[in-house]
């Protein structure tokens, strides 16, 4: 995640609080560091809390920045901000995000409102994907790799659907464990380990396209080509 806040206090407190709740968050302090974090080239953030008064660029110009940008134009984004009245909301919503909140404000409500957030992206993720190398069909639980059927259980699935459900981004162990198997195997990470193990040998050579994160979680880099796979191109070209 990428919070873009110029108080340090402030966004030491998001950041302490988003890691508790398992999200990695950097912290940018300027609209031009918070612009160039969003689209560095390692994948959009999960999600960016955005305050709207920064020094140089403001929050309203990086939202529409960062909403005129293939990258991170529907990442989810929450304004917040000490102005309140119900135009200045309004506003907000127009330029492109997805909720607003008000400062001074609860970090439990702001916590519910991240949650809230990353769920309905969630549920408007598309039910099909497809790269170079690799199916998946999320309504009939298929999978192909090169072509070939690949049978998973159904834990096997929910884990692969929540992987590639965001292509490039970070998924920490709390998000799968608690999207896939529930709250109660949260701290159990052997459970999460041993499938991911699993869910790479049934893949087989797609089963590179998921990385490890150390002491954060996964990440789903997408299938390359098997030329670019082997380490090049073919002889001849």
């Amino acid at each position: 995640m990428l919070i873009v806040e110029d108080d340090p206090d402030i966004a030491e407190g998001l950041r302490y609080n988003l890691a508790r709740e398992g999200y990695r968050a950097v912290v940018a302090e300027t609209g031009e560091k918070g612009l160039a974090a969003a689209l560095d080239g390692g994948g959009p953030p999960a999600l960016i809390l955005l305050d709207l008064m920064l020094p140089g660029m403001s929050g309203a110009e990086l939202c529409r920045r960062l909403r005129r940008e293939e990258a991170t134009r529907r990442t989810p984004l929450i304004i917040l901000t000490a102005r309140g009245s119900e135009s200045e909301r309004v506003a907000g919503l127009e330029l492109g995000a997805d909720d607003y909140v008000t400062k001074p404000f609860s970090v439990r409500e702001l916590m519910a409102r991240v949650r809230a957030v990353l769920r309905r992206t969630d549920e408007a993720a598309p039910s099909h994907y497809r790269d170079e190398r690799l199916q998946i069909w999320v309504e009939e639980m298929r999978v192909l790799c090169d072509g070939a059927e690949v049978r998973l259980t159904r834990k096997e699935f929910a884990l692969l659907a929540a992987l590639t459900r965001r292509p490039g981004r970070v998924a920490t162990r709390n998000q799968l464990l608690d999207g896939v198997w529930g709250q109660e195997y949260y701290g159990n990470t052997r459970t999460l380990d041993v499938h991911i193990r699993r869910l790479r040998s049934k893949l087989g050579a797609c089963g590179d396209c998921i990385e490890t994160l150390v002491g954060v979680g996964y990440r789903f880099a997408g299938c390359r080509p098997k030329a670019a796979a082997e380490g090049g191109a073919p002889p001849g070209q």
